[in-house]
């Protein structure tokens, strides 16, 4: 079945095998929309909208903002600021300078923003005013050299700007003194006002990269994945193939997923352009700022993982306002989608719900389930167009399984990206020389080409969609007064395959426990969805002959006491 891809008769209709190679940049994407349908909306902000025509005419005067303080191609540019406008505008005119695009997470704390950046080596940020500070104390330990601040409020109605107070998530401050090197920040606005840069200036190819997008990968280190234009695009012309009804010009894509994930950033930005969308953007997700959009412009595409719609749905049972009868197509990932969930969103809803999977290391989509009556809710679905698979033995790749048997799923295609950045010792653990990338998930397939993930190879914790690394809370927990040792694994929370963060520690000899101290610790160095909820303590850890904690042994003892 692998060899010949037979899983593709059971693609819904009009949906091709394959897409056609990409050729052009997402720069050069963004320039045929602009020609081809200038006058449609793009993007849309608490009811001010931007035409494709006005977007890339921002973006090309924000370019000339970077360029004239010094960005040039292949410069990394650091962005940490939630969805908005102006994270749109930056991104794609970093792209059109042929520099990197690095996406963070607003509100990561200082310690893990300062880990990235270590990494990457950014010089340049463009950040949402809450978080520029954080940023800037970052300059005695990293060549921060300038940045940009980002005022949400200013590409919002002007009658909306003083009135609305945005329910986003309050940003971490910092506990450290922000440096006395630490650079001032430039407004967004200022960079925004420069003439377009100029035509002459040479543009991105598709083989360029155009962002590094971190991740704990497949190996539990937080990585920063190489994607490229030609990458990030196939993506995007994967999943226009795969709902073959959208008509350019004519969609509305709710986007409430994050644009500095993977997963938000294909569906509310990519796909935007490849299918010429208007995308409705909500710096976080609320149901009462969606039933709001619902009233101007329905949605016809929501993307978002289980949790989100089980509450949209039981919401709109409620509420009238929240209209999703224009939903023709919703696509859920980062956990199991369970049959009552599905049944509760498409009472309400104009179309299916299915589930799909990807990885950040394939931009990131690679399945999903047909939207139609072949689909099988509680697995992943089919392999994408151009998309190749096969399930081999966990310790021998060169080696597949035969067919409903489990292993490791190994996936093909031009979105799978071009390594991790400055880290070849872990690219090759899981880019094979024939271009295969190696998952580390545990899956079967059945008859008709659906594959079921059965385990994860490795132990990341997914929890509220985000892959988070044990051994990262690990080295935080470890560090407090009293601790000797710690283990951090995902506890299920009922069928739907949400993990709760729990920690097992052991205590030095005479240490009393301290949960309120160890908790107010893990929240100084650790993003919220990564500090545990739940702290048990243990006289020893289940260990290997070799010392190494056996995570597994301990999940099961949790489960089983």
């Amino acid at each position: 079945m692998n060899a010949t891809r037979a899983w593709t008769k059971n693609y819904a209709e009009n949906v091709p095998t394959d897409i056609d190679p990409v050729t052009e940049s997402m720069y050069d994407a963004l320039a045929n929309r602009a020609n081809n349908y200038g006058d449609s909306p793009a993007l849309e902000f608490f009811g001010a909208e931007l035409t494709f025509g006005q977007l890339h005419e921002h973006v090309l005067r924000f370019a000339n903002g970077l360029r004239r303080i010094g960005v040039k191609r292949g410069d990394r540019v650091a962005l940490v600021m939630p969805n908005c406008p102006q994270h749109v505008i930056a991104y794609l005119a970093i792209l059109r300078l042929g520099a990197i695009a690095v996406e963070h997470n607003p509100l990561y704390t200082r310690s893990e923003l300062l880990t990235q950046y270590r990494d990457h080596g950014a010089k340049i940020t463009i950040a949402w005013d809450k978080v520029a500070p954080t940023v800037q104390s970052l300059a005695g330990e990293v060549d921060v050299q300038h940045v940009i601040a980002v005022n949400m409020t200013k590409m919002m109605p002007l009658k909306l700007r003083l009135a609305l107070s945005l329910p986003v998530a309050k940003a971490k401050e910092s506990k450290e003194k922000l440096t006395a090197r630490a650079p001032g920040t430039v407004p967004f606005e200022k960079l925004l006002g420069q003439q377009p840069v100029p035509e002459s200036l040479p543009g991105p190819a598709a083989s360029d990269i155009a962002c590094l997008s971190y991740t704990s990968g497949t190996t539990g280190t937080t990585k920063g994945a190489i994607l490229t234009h030609s990458n990030l695009l196939s993506n995007g012309r994967q999943g226009s193939a795969w709902m073959p009804e959208f008509k350019p010009g004519e969609e509305t894509i709710y986007s409430f997923l994050p644009l500095f994930h993977s997963f938000g950033m294909l569906l509310g930005l990519t796909y935007c352009i490849v299918s010429a969308s208007r995308v409705t953007l909500f710096p976080t997700f609320d149901p009462e700022l969606i039933a709001t959009a619902s009233k101007k412009h329905p949605a016809t595409f929501i993307p978002g993982v289980p949790p989100m719609y089980d509450r949209l749905a039981r919401v709109a049972k409620q509420n009238p306002d929240l209209d999703l009868s224009q939903s023709r197509y919703a696509m859920s990932g980062a956990m199991t989608l369970t049959d009552a969930t599905v049944e509760r969103w498409e009472a309400v809803a104009g179309g299916k719900l299915n589930e799909g999977y990807g990885l950040t290391e394939a931009s990131p989509f690679l399945f999903a389930n047909p939207f139609s009556d072949k689909r099988k809710i509680g697995t992943i679905g089919l392999p994408c167009p151009s998309t190749h698979m096969k399930v081999v033995d966990q310790d021998n790749p060169d080696v597949e399984v035969e067919l409903g048997e489990t292993g490791e799923l190994l996936v093909k295609g031009p979105q799978v990206f071009q390594g991790y950045w400055n880290n070849d010792e872990e690219t090759a653990k899981v880019l094979l020389e024939d271009g295969w990338l190696r998952t580390g998930d545990l899956v079967s397939q059945d008859e008709d080409g659906f594959v079921t993930i059965v385990d994860r190879k490795k132990e990341l914790i997914i929890t509220g969609g985000y892959n988070v690394a044990p051994s990262e809370v690990e080295r935080v927990l470890n560090a407090y007064d009293g601790i000797a040792e710690s283990a951090v694994v995902g506890v299920s929370r009922g069928k739907s395959g949400a993990e709760i963060i729990t920690a097992v520690v052991v205590l030095e000899d005479g240490a009393e426990f301290d949960e309120i101290g160890l908790r107010a610790h893990a929240r100084e160095f650790l993003a919220e969805h990564k500090v545990p909820r739940n702290y048990l303590v243990w006289d020893e850890l289940p260990k290997s002959m070799l010392g190494k904690v056996l995570r597994r042994q301990v999940k099961e003892k949790i489960v089983n006491d």
